[in-house]
């Protein structure tokens, strides 16, 4: 008699959870989906605190998000789902810009030094002859010249990577500066993605992923919260592939599956998968890096603390990379009299950043919103910390070749299929990883999957540019 295939999806961020829906929408599988944590949403979950809800960081859904993709997340949310126009600044030489950057406000904030300067390297930039090499550094020299590279990117790469910009691969550049030539850079100004807007949640932007899974869940996938998985072996069951054997609070259980759909981390899965340690893919592993983040929560006892929903910060003056307002991103006026601020503050696992205490971590942010000229109105009433140890992949010089031959050990896997922001080691959005979620579905077809189609999907993937 046949059957549906099985298909188990380690973790469940917007990647799992969108996979999990479109699969049983399609009736193309039955689902098991593994989330070692009690929500979903990944690193784009939501949780509630100081009476409001929070993001691990600052979120939003852009408006280039494939429209098949954003039709279900409205129907989804209903009226929970609102388009804004985004009020964002960023500190520059001294002086809050609009962000998206603006032309006038360019013209009228930044000094004739800087202007002549982007002024001039936007002549030399057409004629002068390509930097030797493929880094950070030589790809926005080359496209944006030294002006702009020296003052806002390189500082800014610094502090997200932890890097000099020599240092990192090209591509680094290429995935994560959306305005990467000036060409690029004046359509933006004159017409920003989107109009200048942003898609947002009353919920935060972890109800896009809860959303996700209500629904596969409503549709017959399991959704097994807290289920950690912690090996991975070929199943001794008769007509199936995998054994995936997972954990919560010192339950064990073994599941048999078709499939394995993996949104965790490679370097994780290599290890679930038993890999010898002295093999080439282990060493690998150990050659793919990230950057870690810890985020600082503060409690300001007013009810909004400017109207701006996100301030950027570049420069080396401040430890802090981003500061926001959550409050401020659905419009919401909730609750009255309090209001909670975000800072990230990207680092190293152990670093002093890493291990420094709640007391001082919120008085660093303290002392870089004084510095930016922003201090806070009083004394923060509460504080509260969170820590991500993968928030980025850093693209250091090279970095392709290790990552391809963990990419290639799981290619030649039967039935596994690595995918998704965390999986793919990508600098990539939620829409983007919803994409690549939707298209594994297209390529199931039956107890295949169809390899060819999905290597035409991963050339799209490749395209993706980080919108901030």
């Amino acid at each position: 008699m046949s059957r549906l295939p099985h298909v188990v999806v380690l973790g469940g961020g917007p990647a799992g959870c969108g996979a999990a829906f479109q699969l049983r929408r399609a009736g193309k599988a039955t689902v098991t989906l593994l989330e070692k944590q009690d929500v979903v949403g990944g690193n784009a979950a939501s949780f509630q605190w100081g009476g409001q809800w929070l993001d691990y960081g600052s979120h939003r859904l852009h408006h280039t998000c494939a429209p098949d993709i954003l039709a279900d997340i409205r129907e989804m949310l209903g009226d929970d789902f609102g388009d804004f126009a985004r009020h964002g600044r960023i500190r520059l030489r001294g002086e809050w810009l609009h962000f998206p950057i603006q032309t006038t406000d360019l013209l009228r904030r930044l000094d004739k030094g800087f202007a002549l300067g982007m002024a001039r390297d936007m002549v030399m930039t057409k004629v002068a002859k390509a930097a030797d090499g493929d880094t950070y550094a030589s790809v926005l020299l080359a496209n944006l010249g030294p002006t702009m590279s020296r003052h806002f990117y390189f500082p800014y790469g610094r502090k997200m990577w932890g890097k000099p910009p020599e240092a990192l691969s090209g591509i680094q550049a290429r995935k994560r500066v959306t305005a990467g030539s000036f060409a690029k850079l004046i359509k933006r100004l004159l017409k920003p993605v989107g109009g200048g807007n942003y898609y947002y949640m009353r919920e935060g932007y972890g109800q896009i992923s809860r959303a996700y899974a209500t629904r596969a869940e409503s549709l017959g996938a399991e959704l097994a919260m807290r289920w950690g998985a912690t090996s991975i072996t070929r199943s001794t069951t008769p007509g199936y592939t995998w054994s995936v054997t997972a954990e919560r609070d010192g339950e064990i259980r073994s599941i048999d599956c078709d499939h394995i759909w993996s949104t965790i981390p490679i370097t994780l899965l290599a290890k679930m998968m038993q890999v010898p340690g002295d093999s080439p893919v282990m060493k690998a592993a150990t050659q793919v890096h990230y950057r870690a983040m810890v985020l600082v929560y503060v409690k300001l006892p007013v009810d909004q603390f400017t109207t701006t929903d996100a301030h950027y910060f570049p420069e080396e003056n401040v430890r802090v990379t981003r500061l926001s307002e959550p409050k401020n991103y659905f419009r919401s006026t909730e609750p009255k009299g309090t209001t909670v601020l975000c800072g990230e503050y990207p680092c190293a696992i152990g670093d002093e950043l890493w291990t420094a205490s709640d007391d001082d971590l919120a008085a660093i942010m303290a002392r870089d919103a004084a510095t930016a000229g922003i201090p806070f109105p009083s004394a923060p009433t509460d504080v509260m910390i969170r820590r991500l140890p993968q928030a980025y992949p850093i693209y250091l010089k090279g970095y392709e070749v290790p990552l391809g031959i963990l990419d290639d050990w799981a290619g030649s896997q039967p039935n596994v299929l690595v995918y998704g922001r965390q999986g793919l080691f990508a600098h990539d959005n939620t829409h983007h990883a919803l994409f690549m979620a939707y298209s594994a579905v297209d390529c199931l077809d039956g107890m295949t999957f169809d390899q060819a189609k999905w290597a035409g999907y991963r050339e799209i993937f490749k395209s993706h540019v980080v919108e901030d």
